[in-house]
């Protein structure tokens, strides 16, 4: 992989929601990855302060998600460290113009790719490899009051998780609701 500079890019479906090249160095030795660096992010327009990092170890078939926060909401930098997993953004904001869309994109430990989910956007990730491990930034601390679970199956979303069987869920995310029962509580106002 040739060395590339720090790129940061609108997905098509949801521009606020950014596809991340970070920057790479390679050489004989190996590589040097920046996962973030404060001033080339803000110069691209990436303009966040990060609170708390986060790192989860799944397995394949495992699917996290969908969560947002809501009086306290985070925006999440999500990278992959092993493995590769299919990273999903969907906006709940039910003022947007694109409420309810979403965006999926493949993540791996081999494309080096990063995912920037705005606040007030559900996240969630299905594990496509053996294992992943996910690593991400975000910009609020966790309040386990706050936050909601959205049913990773929500007919009305239809979200093409390339899941082969049923998914590995917890019990917080078996219990999601769909966005339709949530909606209500997304509309008050955050702190």
């Amino acid at each position: 992989m040739p060395d590339r500079d720090l790129v940061i890019r609108p997905t098509a479906t949801l521009p606020e929601v950014l596809e991340i090249e970070p920057k790479l160095r390679e050489d004989a030795r190996g590589f040097f990855l920046e996962s973030y660096n404060e001033r080339d992010f803000r110069a691209q327009g990436l303009d966040q302060r990060f609170v708390q990092d986060n790192h989860s170890r799944s397995v394949g078939g495992t699917l996290r998600g969908l969560h947002a926060q809501l009086k306290h909401p985070q925006g999440k930098l999500v990278r992959v460290v092993e493995g590769e997993i299919w990273d999903v953004a969907v906006d709940v904001r039910p003022e947007s113009p694109t409420y309810k869309k979403w965006v999926g994109v493949a993540l791996s430990a081999a494309n080096q790719r990063q995912l920037w989910v705005p606040p007030r956007f559900a996240h969630g990730f299905c594990v496509l490899s053996e294992w992943a491990q996910v690593q991400y930034k975000v910009t609020d601390f966790w309040h386990p009051g706050d936050e909601i679970s959205i049913a990773w199956n929500d007919p009305d979303l239809a979200i093409a998780w390339p899941l082969e069987g049923a998914p590995v869920l917890s019990a917080k995310d078996e219990a999601g609701r769909s966005l339709a029962e949530l909606e209500s509580l997304l509309r008050e106002p955050s702190a």
